[in-house]
């Protein structure tokens, strides 16, 4: 298939090209090739192209700032969502959209499957859920595909953060009243694949298996990456200056639309942790000349 991906300098965007490359023609457009939120650019491209595919990992992902900039963040995580809907739907596209689990407002406090009703906390939610009506109105061809903690070899996330800080510290702070289901890249971009080659359009909630606090989360993070003499503090978010926007504390997944649909499920979040710690990065840290530092 011929699959355009948007987004494609972020972290999702490099394992997707990773992992479609070999098997697919991929097109992937970043940010300076793409800017979704312009209606006529994305329309002229994409009838241009031509694509079976578009897998739109291009998003404002800046959730503090989006309060203040409210417009940039509808105008691409909303009104560029419309605009590749349209487009898909001129050239007889698929169509993946990438969402968040910020569309809840994380009071249900058990994992939330597909039938939940979001009700986000924050601008960034609220961009990303009315995307998410855009696309499901517009483009009969579509996988919606929410996720969360998302981390991987390119690009700053959790994982980075706290290997970075834990450099220079001796002890760390986190919450432990937040939790949630880690994701890996590759395993997403792996199931993304397995979706664009089958018909089975719809809402999805991809994620690897399980749920962990913020602590939890670091805990392991710092012990796989043999930096467990780092102490680690448990404290609740209210011990943090509050951050511009709120966020949910509660937005684990359930994966009843992965299982319904005959995919495989995506391993457990320790199992991915590890694999992406001990080789990945890894690999990247000898190249960077860091390893010293971490193992």
């Amino acid at each position: 298939m011929k699959i355009i991906i948007t987004g494609a300098g972020g972290q999702l965007g490099y394992d997707l090209k990773r992992v479609l490359s070999p098997k697919h023609e991929v097109i992937a457009w970043d940010k300076a090739k793409l800017d979704v939120s312009q209606e006529h650019e994305v329309m002229q491209r994409i009838v241009t192209e031509r694509p079976d595919v578009v897998v739109h990992a291009a998003a404002y992902t800046n959730v503090d700032r989006a309060e203040s900039e409210k417009e940039a963040a509808y105008h691409v995580n909303a009104l560029g969502a419309l605009h590749l809907a349209n487009a898909c739907l001129i050239v007889g596209a698929k169509l993946v959209y990438v969402s968040t689990d910020y569309v809840f407002d994380g009071t249900k406090r058990s994992p939330y499957d597909e039938t939940d009703t979001p009700n986000p906390l924050n601008s960034y939610g609220q961009s990303k859920l009315l995307g998410e009506k855009f696309v499901a109105m517009t483009c009969r061809r579509h996988f919606i595909v929410r996720t969360s903690w998302l981390y991987g070899q390119k690009g700053t996330n959790f994982v980075t953060k706290v290997l970075e800080k834990a450099r220079t510290n001796a002890t760390l702070s986190i919450v432990d009243d937040q939790f949630g289901s880690p994701t890996y890249c590759l395993d997403l971009a792996i199931f993304i694949r397995s979706l664009i080659e089958t018909d089975h359009y719809g809402l999805y909630h991809a994620s690897n298996q399980g749920v962990c606090s913020r602590y939890e989360f670091a805990k392991h993070i710092l012990e796989a990456a043999g930096m467990a003499h780092i102490s680690l503090n448990a404290v609740p978010t209210h011990a943090f200056p509050p951050a511009p926007a709120e966020r949910p504390m509660y937005t684990a997944f359930a994966h009843k639309a992965m299982q319904s649909s005959g995919f495989a499920r995506m391993r457990d979040w320790k199992s991915a942790l590890d694999f992406f710690l001990q080789v990945e990065y890894y690999e990247t840290a000898v190249k960077a000349k860091k390893v010293t530092d971490i193992w």
